[in-house]
């Protein structure tokens, strides 16, 4: 790992991600998780602040990023739950079966390489009766946003860690063995091609 992807993406990412418009939104998604939960690419920790600690019995933040970890210290330490970091990819959870009455992702589907593996194993990993709650952006329904998403997305996946301007969400959602019950789709303030947003809750078939 390089340079810039050990000590300057981290950073860049973390400004950007705790942008205004995502984090409204990360304030309207998280608060819905409960139980023992899961948080899928938990990055610097820009969604601890949201969680109900009266609803939250435990987190897990998974991330394969020590060096995004070490970013959250101010996002922690006002945490008064229990949470744990585990660095390991979405891939490959640590965790048994049936462990997780919620699962949480925010922008962190578009640059897992291996999509359809880490929704399996996020599958594994939730309770049958247990929720996924996601927010993430990805392809835009205008023609015009979307040709520039298609253009730019290869040179912006290297520069970007692997994040992707046009994956298609609820797609990739459906075909990882999940049913959508609630969907809210937008354009959030910022740079078109990478502020389509898509927020809602899941459960498996």
């Amino acid at each position: 790992m390089g340079i810039y992807h050990k000590h300057v993406l981290p950073r860049i990412t973390h400004f950007l991600c705790g942008l205004k418009p995502a984090m409204k939104q990360r304030a309207t998604v998280v608060p819905l998780a409960t139980g023992r939960v899961l948080e899928i690419g938990i990055g610097t920790g820009l969604n601890l602040p949201f969680y109900s600690p009266d609803k939250v019995k435990h987190l897990w933040g998974l991330d394969p990023s020590r060096e995004m970890w070490n970013l959250a210290k101010d996002n922690r330490e006002p945490v008064d739950f229990g949470m744990e970091f585990i660095q390991a990819s979405a891939c490959d959870i640590p965790l048994a079966n049936n462990s997780a009455d919620t699962v949480l992702i925010t922008y962190a589907l578009c640059s897992i390489p291996e999509v359809a593996l880490a929704l399996e194993e996020t599958r594994r990993v939730l309770k049958r009766d247990g929720q996924l709650i996601f927010c993430e952006h990805g392809a835009a329904p205008d023609h015009s946003v979307r040709r520039r998403q298609d253009r730019m997305n290869p040179l912006w996946t290297r520069l970007g860690g692997g994040c992707n301007l046009n994956r298609e969400i609820p797609l990739l959602l459906e075909q990882g063995g999940f049913r959508i019950n609630q969907l809210d789709t937008r354009y959030i303030p910022g740079w078109k091609p990478a502020c389509f947003n898509y927020r809602g809750t899941a459960r498996t078939y």
